[in-house]
């Protein structure tokens, strides 16, 4: 079953009554933040459409789908740097996903531990 039916993307195996939980936004992607399982630490933002999402469920790694590439992509199949899902959890609106990981080596793409560690903006208050 494929909900929504997006264009150019395979029909998902996402079970029925998760998928009518999502709130997608008009492309038919729900952000994904992935957070280290142990500590907390916030590592990432990704997006998953619903076959992402079950892929993710079923194989245990972290699916997302690139915005820019228009293609699914597995963390790690090329860097290595692995995220091996522990948990994933709807919000309360069903419009974002938290997906707990074990991160192994960096998260973000430019090779840091985290996309959030390199440009703390000032505060002004």
């Amino acid at each position: 079953m494929s909900t929504p039916d997006t264009p150019g993307r395979p029909p998902s195996g996402l079970d029925p009554a998760i998928a009518a939980r999502l709130k997608r936004s008009s492309d038919g992607l729900v952000p994904a933040i992935a957070q280290q399982y142990d500590t907390g630490e916030v590592l990432m933002l990704g997006w998953m459409d619903d076959e992402a999402l079950h892929r993710t469920l079923t194989t245990g790694r972290c699916t997302y789908w690139s915005r820019s590439r228009s293609e699914y992509w597995v963390k790690g199949d090329t860097s290595g740097h692995v995220q091996h899902v522990k948990s994933v959890a709807l919000d309360c609106d069903g419009d974002t996903l938290l997906v707990k990981v074990d991160q192994v080596g960096a998260a973000c793409h430019t090779g840091d531990r985290t996309c959030f560690d390199a440009d703390q903006l000032p505060l002004s208050y």
